[in-house]
């Protein structure tokens, strides 16, 4: 409970106002932590506390530093399999005994893959040291000696008494001392905390406050501080000040965190508690979980498979060669003598194993990490750079906040949406109001009739200086009450004036001169309802109704009530209060029991009514997202009657539904029933013990693994309450929940607290191998924003904490659609067309090496110069694919948006997969035989014009190598469906770039400059004016063309998808005149929804699983006989 003394005067009374806010009480300690651990520390006494050790003021978020960045680094990166395998080969290539390639064909690529990810990790600590410095080396003003200093955040130690001014961040965690405001009030914002962008208020307690800014006392300040360790919990905090031999209780009221910013006050002087790591706010900044993507985990099976295949192909190579030594090398040892150190043919065949591994190595591509991290920067950037998502009221642009989730974004299947904030404005405006009974707002015509609202009726307002002129009023009865000062019509806003920040509920305590006290609330119609006084009856009734009209428009409601209490009886709490507070162990719960004492009987006043649109593109938004089959759930805070209405509002919920079924059980039975009940309606067959998923997790021992799919006979909707959820997330009945839940067209959570947005996002990533994407605004979203598989934050009204936790951010919910319609299966389609076509050339370009060892012993004999394997992946082919995976696209984004159908493929992750995988298996196999064999073929016993023989080793493979890169570069241009002048940059340069290199490479003076390294002299110019070489590159080509280009051909003819049948009417539509636009209307159902309240702070776990939202039967009874 929080605790805040405060004096307000020149109130209408012309009297002293004493009061102190208080809010609901939470659980207790969640973590465990020992509450007897104590802080000790003494203001102005840094010998006394650096007994302690305490930590100075210093951030630091950088990993690396000038001496430790290459071992580090190097260690991180060597962590990665691919990385660590070549290394390993290195070493191998190092033994002359096993070497068959020069080992600066490894060395070279390694040292360019290293290079480029060290240089992208420096880049990424180097942000972090600027920031780390700038923030460490901010100004701030220290009382030091009887006078205040000027010095570094960094230099601030705990006992330190420090100035702070307006508008300025708060250093540390400090204790309020006193402010230059009256009672020592200081205002803060909490935005990059907690996401509310509303002022806090805070009070010094009244020993320090008179204090004010007398430098000569508060360096006599020597008060001795006793309070918790540190910890995460940001709206948590107890202490005892001792001083002057008096113990005063410190709660959170009395604590300002880092990351606030002063406001409305001049100046704030403050006792610091917590420093640098210490303080709250680096306590919640703990390192997230490294998200990781479904090819990313693919990929790591493949290499696995990869090792395998590798790992039998030098085994069979080796067994080859063991049985070619046994039975002709070793008669043909007069010609080929053995080394000294083979003594047999067993030991030459286990020394050429490791030889083929060297050979063979590229079946691994070392350059495959280092290329995925570029393609998904460079789609990253796309994000950075699109203008159609850039929001310019807030000048905020969309912003990728990692890059290695792009490709996750085209294959998202559900969407788990905050409420406020994201779907709607979060905006609120004051609109309409029941006071005792009698509702405001409304405008009437001559005869009595209710109408809209016109600019003619609106209130005028010009009379009140501190009116907002951008405010809208239409009904002056409400103005005229206030001036004829209508006792309730006054008692009701003065309770909105005292208690007014967003909270589940607040309560405000009033003393007048007459000694009268009198409570003032505000909260959930579910919350004060159970508070009220039995007399209250009848007009609860009334109230109610007009609630459930209020929330019929969509309007957000809170009740407002109030209670005058007996001067004894709040002597006696006031005791009460101060001792439950003044205690540390079991502090929590006594103060609920203390505060429960004076929570009951309130008189009802009324209820407001608050305005929050829906924001601009969202129906639309959402009905592209379901006819791309994906799937979004409301998950939310609001009570059910909101998210119901606006689940209409936005068209996630529609009239023609066969059904939207209700989940209130209260307890697990009735839970369990409602969810079959849902079920049978919508499959009856999935509760027979026949059905196949039944029999599937019979046979389970223990939770399965994943829940397959299951298709209802109709379009249902789901509605559950976080009292419902709280059974329906337990044990096996989470199972009961998943099915039925993923059966309907949309769900709605409502009620739920943040740890239940979590568990429910975590419960569909578990079970149904789905990507899940969570949308959200506020503090209370980071749960699932970090649950999800891709989190993206709404910078909007509720701070930065949701956009600070996201991967991705944006200011608005209709750039979703372009997130995921545009930039997601773009990002998605390039990366699998990267894969297929990466594996590709490696399995064609290395399996040359595998028929080759049938002709010559199996000795490990190279085809390629040791150039050209080198410079394969760097160079001659790394453009191309490079360029096909950054500018690649398909469709355009107006027909990405105007067909969503075009992003299934990623759903079901058809692009690239294990079947897939094998297809460039297979592919690359043919391809490896054709580029053996036909220009074997060709040269064999072959001459020149001239009558000189061309059939050596050197001519066959150079022929290899040339026809090698016309294939790879026909195929990437077969697999370019967008050309640009960079795209045939790429791939022709790259062509070019290839003879460039290889005239040079194979030039006289290079090989006589250095005759072992460069041994290719004159082939080039020698093998290229040939007409069968040309011929062999025309034939190769061709044949290795056929397969790819049949297979396009024909598998749309014989086995057609839907994304086939679409791509099919958008070429068709591209040939005719310009196709007809999708326009979506957003339908507003003419049925009525109940209210519903704020529930912007913490969610109501506790009170949900007490029980207290539910309306007692008593209540309504009593009201009977009233």
């Amino acid at each position: 409970m929080k605790y805040i003394t405060v004096f307000i005067s020149e109130s209408p009374w012309s009297c002293s106002w004493y009061y102190f806010a208080m809010s609901l009480s939470e659980k207790e300690n969640e973590d465990g932590q020992n509450e007897l651990e104590e802080r000790i520390l003494q203001a102005n006494n840094r010998g006394f506390n650096s007994l302690f050790d305490y930590p100075d003021n210093t951030i630091k978020t950088s990993k690396y530093n000038l001496f430790n960045f290459l071992p580090m680094n190097l260690f991180e990166q060597f962590q990665r399999l691919a990385n660590a395998y070549f290394l390993i080969l290195l070493f191998l290539q190092l033994i002359p005994q096993i070497s068959s390639l020069a080992w600066y064909t490894t060395v070279i690529p390694l040292i360019v893959v290293l290079s480029i990810t060290g240089v992208k990790d420096a880049i990424d600590d180097v942000k972090r040291h600027q920031s780390d410095k700038q923030v460490n080396n901010r100004s701030v003003l220290v009382l030091m000696n009887g006078r205040v200093e000027e010095d570094k955040w960094m230099n601030v130690q705990v006992g330190d008494i420090i100035k702070l001014e307006n508008d300025h961040p708060v250093t540390a965690d400090i204790l309020l001392l006193s402010s230059s405001e009256p009672c020592g009030l200081t205002y803060i914002e909490t935005a990059d905390l907690d996401g509310e962008t509303n002022l806090k208020v805070k009070q010094a307690i009244s020993v320090t406050s008179e204090m004010e800014d007398n430098l000569e006392l508060l360096s006599a300040f020597n008060g001795e501080i006793r309070c918790e360790p540190p910890n995460n919990k940001l709206d948590k905090f107890s202490g005892v000040l001792t001083y002057l031999g008096e113990d005063y209780f410190l709660g959170h009221d009395k604590l300002l965190l880092r990351g606030c910013i002063i406001r409305n006050t001049d100046w704030c002087y403050g006792l610091v508690i917590y420093t640098g790591p210490d303080t709250k706010l680096m306590q919640n900044s703990g390192k997230s979980t490294f998200k990781r993507t479904h090819i990313d985990h693919l990929m790591n099976v493949l290499v696995v498979w990869i090792f395998l295949a590798l790992g039998a192909m030098c085994l069979l190579l080796s067994i080859g060669h063991g049985i070619w030594e046994s039975h002709k090398g070793y008669f043909f040892q007069a010609f080929l003598p053995w080394q000294r150190y083979i003594v047999s043919s067993a030991t030459s065949s286990a020394l050429v194993f490791w030889s083929y591994f060297i050979v063979l190595n590229t079946m691994v591509p070392i350059s495959l990490y280092v290329s995925v991290e570029i393609i998904r920067l460079g789609n990253s950037y796309y994000i950075n750079w699109d203008r159609q998502m850039y929001y310019a009221p807030k000048n905020t642009p969309a912003q990728a906040r990692t890059t290695t989730l792009n490709e996750e974004l085209g294959q998202v299947k559900y969407v788990f949406s905050d409420k406020t904030g994201t779907l709607t404005e979060n905006v609120m405006i004051f609109n309409k109001c029941s006071i005792n009974g009698k509702t405001y707002g409304y405008s009437y015509d001559a005869n009595g009739q209710c109408v809209p609202g016109s600019p003619n009726d609106k209130v005028d307002f010009s009379y009140n200086q501190l009116a907002d002129p951008k405010f809208s009023f239409y009904d002056n009865t409400l103005v005229e009450a206030v001036r004829n000062e209508d006792r309730f019509v006054y008692l009701f806003f003065l309770c909105l004036s005292l208690c007014h920040t967003v909270m589940s509920e607040e309560k405000v305590e009033v003393r007048t001169p007459e000694n009268r006290v009198m409570l003032f609330c505000k909260g959930a119609d579910t919350i004060i309802y159970e508070l009220l006084h039995p007399s209250c009856a009848s007009l609860s009734d009334v109230t109610m109704d007009h609630l459930d009209d209020f929330a019929s428009e969509g309007l957000r409601t809170l009740m407002v009530a109030y209670r005058e209490l007996d001067s004894a009886f709040f002597q006696k709490w006031i005791k009460k209060h101060s001792e439950a507070c003044l205690t540390l162990e079991d502090r929590e719960r006594k103060l609920t029991l203390v505060y429960e004492e004076v929570e009951s009987n309130l008189m009802l006043l009324g209820a407001t009514a608050i305005e929050d649109k829906l924001q601009s593109g969202v129906p639309e938004t959402i009905f592209t997202l379901s006819k791309a089959k994906i799937k979004m759930w409301v998950l939310t805070g609001d009570k059910q009657e909101t998210a119901v209405n606006i689940a209409y509002a936005c068209r996630l919920f529609k009239d023609e539904m066969d059904g939207v079924f209700m989940v209130e059980g209260t307890d697990r039975e009735s839970v369990l029933q409602e969810l079959r009940s849902a079920r049978n309606k919508m499959k009856p067959e999935s509760l027979l013990e026949s059905d196949p998923i039944n029999i599937y997790l019979a046979r389970k021992p223990k939770m399965p693994t994943r829940v397959l799919d299951e298709t209802p006979n109709g379009d249902y909707g789901l509605v559950i309450s976080g009292y419902s959820l709280a059974y329906a997330l337990e044990g096996n009945m989470e199972l009961e929940l998943l099915r039925t839940a993923c059966m309907c067209k949309a769900v709605i959570c409502c009620r739920m607290t943040p740890l239940q947005k979590a568990q429910v996002v975590d419960l569909v990533k578990r079970y149904k191998k789905a990507v899940t994407l969570a949308i959200g605004d506020g503090a209370n979203d980071i749960g699932m924003i970090k649950a999800a598989h891709i989190g993206v934050g709404i910078t909007g009204h509720e701070g930065m904490q949701a956009m600070l936790n996201s991967d991705f951010s944006f200011s608005q919910f209709h750039h979703l659609q372009r997130l995921l319609m545009v930039h997601g299966r773009w990002s998605y389609n390039r990366m699998c067309k990267f894969l297929s076509y990466f594996f590709y050339k490696n399995f064609a370009f290395t399996l040359v090496h595998f028929w080759y060892a049938f002709f010559n012993g199996f000795s490990a004999q190279t085809v390629y110069d040791t150039w050209f394997i080198t410079c394969y992946n760097l160079i001659y082919t790394s453009l191309p694919v490079l360029g096909l995976s950054l500018f690649e696209k398909d469709v355009n984004e107006t027909w990405s948006l105007c067909y969503p159908e075009l992003y299934e493929p990623g759903q079901h992750n058809l692009y690239f997969n294990k079947k897939e995988f094998i297809k460039c298996l297979i592919h690359g196999i043919y391809s490896s035989f054709v580029l053996f064999f036909v220009p074997m073929g060709t040269i064999f016993n072959s001459e020149r014009s001239d009558g000189k023989d061309i059939s050596d080793f050197q001519s066959f493979s150079l022929i290899v190598q040339t026809t090698l890169i016309w294939v790879m570069t026909m195929q990437i241009a077969l697999r370019t469906n967008t050309w640009t002048i960079i795209s045939h940059a790429f791939t022709w340069g790259s062509l070019g770039l290839y003879f460039c290199v290889l005239f040079f490479l194979y030039s006289d003076g290079l090989c006589l400059m250095s005759p072992s390294t460069f041994q290719f002299l004159g082939v080039a110019r020698n093998n290229l004016n040939q007409p069968q070489m040309w011929l062999c590159l025309i034939l190769s080509t061709v044949l290795c063309m056929i397969p790819v280009i049949g297979y396009n051909f024909l598998k749309p003819l014989l086995c057609p998808v839907n994304v086939d049948k679409v791509l099919n009417r958008i070429h068709f539509c591209l040939k005719h005149p310009l196709p007809p636009t999708v326009k979506t209307k957003a339908k507003h159902p003419g049925l009525r929804r109940s209210a519903y309240a704020f529930s912007h702070k913490q969610g109501f776990g506790d009170l949900i699983t007490s029980g207290k939202t539910l309306k007692s039967k008593a209540f309504k009874t009593n009201k009977k006989f009233l």
